[in-house]
């Protein structure tokens, strides 16, 4: 199949590369022409594991190419697959400017045999939205706009398009829904996930009531992990028992510093505006979003609260920066949140991150990025793990001892065992668990008590 993308973002272009990597000829557009010639030259904006090699391949092979030119991309394209943008504005609306632009753009040039896809994360009527400007614009057309909703995990994105775990897609007619499915026949003749052929509303929701689940799931294990703080339960042990309830499942039941992302922050914030605007009120996503607010909040306090209330003059080494590991988005990171936290209070910041840094140093310009964990560490009064990255759970942990100043490691992400940390002589401070610390400075602290 010929296929256009309309995007070269995060969603475009692993679309596109996948695509391609499927064994369509796929040509992927983009308004920003230096980006454009530099994905031409092999040089990709973002960092996904595994995508560079799927674009360098596709376009060594021709099954890939990028473009300026929106008629190039859709020349006689089968499908024509929008995936831009679609941001939350400031009263948690879903901002479609990009999506309508993409509208606009492709209808002078698009022809009857065409369908136009909106794989942005929609909410629900936009699709509707979208075929009635494309008939405006074009009213001597009959052209199809249906759903085909991404779920692309940041970190995992070209594994989960090769291997998905479901396929969704939503057409006002049989014959647009199957040729959307044919697209993807390559994988399904390996793979088998379901197809689920709907209607473009449920389409449409099915993304958003996904992403909300999931935010609701990672709020509520975090307030069930404060709880356990308290009464001295272990997180992990309370999340593996509750997860091996079929009906419940383990992901997204681990404990850490809140949500954050390009995905659930905006997709939950856009489901309650449109809830509101039917009438319908989601409490329970309200809910989580609060829960959420307030947990990157605390996450500051519970470092002052580590320094003995005071962090003016302390110095803390932040081990991550993006929202998770596997990338380098900081879209609405927990790590940035804490980081700004710190220094508003006063505090001295090191940063070190595997892929991050070079985008932090424009978000956060008043810290100091190391080029090692342990660099970031040298001197610092504490330390603190707020991303998951595999090189943190694997520290030298007397040389951590060794390098700060109190010395106490603040685990956001529950990396560690906690008898492994004390046992070389660290004051361990974890999530879901209790505060711990080595004989000696507990018999230290006993005394002075």
């Amino acid at each position: 199949m010929r296929i256009g993308v309309i995007g070269t973002g995060y969603v475009g272009l692993v679309t596109a590369a996948c695509f391609a990597e499927l064994g369509h000829d796929v040509v992927a557009v983009d308004i920003d022409r230096n980006k454009v010639e530099s994905l031409n030259k092999g040089n990709i904006p973002i960092y996904e594991p595994g995508l560079t090699e799927l674009v360098t391949r596709g376009t060594e092979t021709g099954m890939l190419a990028f473009t300026a030119d929106h008629a190039e991309a859709i020349a006689e394209a089968d499908l024509i697959f929008i995936a831009v943008g679609s941001p939350t504005t400031v009263v948690g609306e879903a901002d479609l400017s990009q999506v309508a632009d993409s509208i606009e753009q492709i209808a002078p040039l698009v022809s009857n045999e065409s369908i136009v896809v909106i794989k942005s994360t929609v909410p629900v009527g936009t699709n509707a939205d979208m075929t009635a400007m494309m008939r405006r614009l074009r009213p001597d057309l009959d052209v199809e706009v249906a759903s085909n909703p991404e779920f692309l995990r940041q970190g995992s994105a070209v594994t989960d398009f090769m291997h998905p775990d479901r396929i969704v897609i939503g057409a006002h007619t049989d014959a647009a829904a199957h040729l959307v499915r044919e697209a993807y026949a390559p994988l399904l003749a390996i793979e088998e996930p379901p197809v689920l052929l709907t209607d473009v509303e449920t389409a449409e929701l099915i993304k958003y009531t996904s992403n909300a689940f999931l935010a609701v799931k990672l709020s509520f294990i975090n307030e069930i992990a404060d709880l356990c703080e308290q009464v001295g339960a272990s997180i992990a042990d309370v999340a593996r028992g509750v997860g091996l309830d079929p009906r419940i499942g383990d992901r997204f039941l681990r404990a850490g510093p809140g949500f954050g992302g390009s995905c659930l922050p905006k997709d939950t914030q856009a489901l309650l505006h449109t809830s509101r605007m039917f009438g319908t009120p989601s409490r329970i996503v309200a809910a989580a979003v609060d829960v959420n607010r307030e947990r990157k909040l605390a996450m500051v306090a519970r470092i002052v609260a580590a320094v003995d209330g005071d962090i003016t003059e302390a110095t803390i080494a932040v081990l991550g920066i993006t929202f998770k590991a596997e990338t380098d988005d900081l879209r609405e990171s927990p790590a940035v949140d804490l980081v700004r936290g710190l220094i508003g209070l006063g505090a001295s910041v090191r940063v070190y991150d595997p892929q991050g840094m070079d985008r932090a140093r424009e978000l956060l310009p008043n810290v100091e990025y190391e080029p090692t964990a342990y660099a970031a560490m040298d001197g610092a009064n504490v330390a603190v793990i707020a991303t998951e990255w595999p090189e943190f759970s694997t520290l030298d942990l007397e040389k951590v001892r060794a390098l700060l100043e109190q010395p106490v490691l603040i685990d956001l992400r529950n990396l560690y065992r906690s008898e492994d940390v004390i046992a070389a002589g660290i004051e361990y401070i974890s999530i879901g668990r209790p505060r711990v610390m080595p004989k000696a400075s507990q018999k230290a602290a006993e005394s002075s008590g």
